[in-house]
Order: C-alpha cells, then sequence, then structure tokens
C-alpha cells in the first residue's frame, strides 16, 4: 500500500532552516504530484507547497520566498526546503498525494519555531 514517510522537523530559532523530507512507497511516484500541508494548534490544515508530476510547483502566500518545494524521482522522495522559519510557521507539516477519497497522508512531522 502506499506509504509517506515524513522526517527532518524539529526547533529551531526563529530565522532559522530545516529540510523536511518525504519518503513515499506503494506508488509510481514519478506519476503523482505531491503536497505539503501544515496545521497548526487550533487552526485548519492549510496547503504549503504542491509540486506537479511535471514540476510546476505553487507555493502558499505565506511561505513564498521562504520555502522551496522539490521532488527526485530517483530516491521517490518529496522535500520541503524552508528559511527564514517564523514562530508562525509552527506546525504539523504532513506530506500528501491523490485526491480525496482515494488520497493519502503521511503520519506528519513536528516543526517548531521559537521567538
Amino acid at each position: 500500500q502506499v506509504q509517506l514517510v515524513e522526517s527532518g522537523g524539529g526547533l529551531v530559532q526563529a530565522g532559522g532552516s530545516l529540510r523536511l523530507s518525504c519518503a513515499a512507497s506503494g506508488l509510481i511516484f514519478r506519476l503523482n504530484a505531491m503536497d505539503w500541508y501544515r496545521q497548526a494548534p487550533g487552526k485548519q490544515r492549510e496547503l504549503v507547497a504542491a509540486i506537479t508530476r511535471g514540476g510546476s510547483i505553487n507555493y502558499a502566500d505565506s511561505v513564498k520566498g521562504r520555502f522551496t518545494l522539490s521532488r527526485d524521482n530517483a530516491k521517490n522522495t518529496l522535500y520541503l526546503q524552508m528559511n527564514s522559519l517564523k514562530p508562525e510557521d509552527t506546525a504539523v507539516y504532513y506530506c500528501h498525494t491523490g485526491s480525496s477519497p482515494f488520497d493519502y497522508w503521511g503520519q506528519g512531522t513536528q516543526v517548531t519555531v521559537s521567538s
């Protein structure tokens, strides 16, 4: 079955950087659009960045210019490079693919940005 496993979260000071990874299995990775979502305490889950199978990328306005999404089809891995982190970026970050109801989520990785 499809599995998405995130890693790379942690605690960082404001202005710092983290790189999240999402290792995918059970699917033909290169044929799938992939996304990163995040959910902060008390807030709805929101789309952070999305990449099509052709490599087109879209970002939420709140992360444009600071986050970079990429994929390595040879390694079946999705990345999210996060620079200039702000306290408001604190959330659980989830890897996602597919369209509801035929979609898949990772377990999430916590990112905490201290001020």
